[in-house]
């Protein structure tokens, strides 16, 4: 039995396990990667450490505690009242507002993951106070941030067109963006159409009560919530003007803002969500290994022999969202473009409608848990049914799997190829 099948039968494996079983699927991925890595692909430990996420981690511990924090001072408390004082009372307005804030901080520059991170524990917190639908207003932030994520200026964009233009190939920036803008457009009124009456998997009471240490947000900010809303703001311009590691930035000011307040904020870090954490550096590790062994890159290339043009296009879509929703989407786009390159310069295969329909199926299931985008939303999830809440990701995901390669295939290169 060949090396790749032993290991994506073992990927299928742990994941249904973890899905139907009460067992965290991140100590199954660390299992069973040691387990295939030393035993099949011949890889040392040493080789299968270096792909645990290390920035990732730092990233979701970071955001989630300084968030955390923030919470339990009255802050995000204040944040969410002026939020819905802004769309004046009417709260069903606050998905899209997140949604237009992502795609105006991803399309001027600002990386996918760094914008969820700043808006999703806002997102979750608005979707608690006010008995939003989580799943909806998490999923509209990610979309949002994608939306924006492939104009000239943003670095998904810069990255596509970049290597493009190390090709024969010409692809219009414009037609980029404008692809992905459009089809996340309608993915988000879709999912608001199909979820803003969906009740959230709620823990029992946690609906009708607060928690204990929730602060009242009436009369004016004390100078501890003064001093939380100038490190959001130091947050922000530094992760966003300096380009500095968003999860370092995030525990050096959520460590600041415990030591002025060590009575209050002595439980913090139980806001970190550490089996998200586990579950997400688990699998991340897992195909990391599968990555530095070769096998996603043996799938994509049996995927781009296999006939017609037309028809390997689309498997080079499906091929991209299913490894993407696993792993980096950055990463998978830097390898599948040069792999596709090849079909495009041989076939009558639109290049920009191909190039703009492998970036949407790549990013566009970025929702998954597995995921920075979607452990950032699972991970600041307030007052749900954590594993409910879990598969219900999990499930959004599976929809955008199975129909979002189709979608851009069908809009992006049937029509014009």
């Amino acid at each position: 039995m060949s090396a790749e099948v032993i290991s994506m039968g073992a990927l299928l494996v742990m994941f249904v396990v973890g899905t139907v079983l009460p067992i965290n699927l991140g100590i199954l991925a660390f299992v069973a990667t040691f387990a295939v890595g030393t035993a099949s692909l011949g890889l040392t430990e040493d080789e299968i450490f270096e792909g645990f996420p290390a920035k990732l981690f730092v990233t979701i511990v970071g955001v989630t505690y300084l968030f955390s924090v923030a919470r339990r001072n009255g802050t995000i408390d204040r944040l969410v009242a002026a939020g819905v004082r802004l769309v004046r009372g009417r709260v069903e307005l606050i998905p899209w507002v997140l949604f237009l804030v992502a795609a105006l901080l991803t399309a001027f520059g600002t990386f996918t993951p760094a914008a969820v991170a700043i808006l999703a524990p806002i997102g979750m917190n608005f979707a608690y106070r006010y008995k939003l639908n989580p799943l909806l207003v998490g999923m509209m932030v990610i979309s949002g941030g994608h939306a924006g994520a492939f104009s000239p200026l943003a670095v998904s964009g810069a990255l596509v067109l970049g290597l493009v233009d190390k090709t024969e190939l010409q692809v219009s920036a414009v037609a980029l963006f404008s692809a992905s803008f459009v089809i996340n457009l309608v993915l988000s009124v879709l999912t608001y159409a199909l979820l803003v009456k969906r009740p959230a998997p709620l823990v029992e009471g946690a609906a009708d009560a607060a928690d204990d240490e929730d602060i009242a947000v009436s009369g004016r900010p004390d100078w501890r919530q003064w001093l939380t809303l100038a490190c959001l703001v130091a947050l922000v311009v530094g992760a966003l003007g300096f380009h500095l590691e968003i999860g370092f930035l995030a525990l050096a000011a959520g460590a600041l803002l415990a030591l002025v307040d060590i009575k209050r904020q002595e439980k913090a870090v139980d806001g970190v969500s550490w089996s998200t954490l586990l579950l997400v550096a688990g699998m991340m590790t897992y195909i990391a290994m599968l990555e530095k062994a070769g096998i996603i890159e043996e799938i994509s290339a049996h995927a781009a022999g296999l006939g017609a043009p037309l028809v390997v296009a689309l498997l080079l879509c499906f091929t991209v969202a299913i490894t993407s929703a696993f792993a980096s989407s950055t990463a998978i786009l830097t390898a599948i473009i040069p792999i596709a390159v090849p079909l495009l310069l041989a076939s009558h295969v639109n290049a920009a409608g191909l190039i703009a329909a492998l970036a949407v199926s790549t990013t566009i299931v970025d929702t998954s848990p597995f995921s920075t985008n979607g452990a950032l939303v699972l991970g600041n999830a307030r007052g749900v049914d954590t594993r409910r809440f879990y598969r219900q990701i999990i499930g959004y995901t599976g929809g955008i799997v199975a129909l979002g390669p189709v979608v851009a295939w069908s809009a992006l290169i049937l029509p014009w190829s």
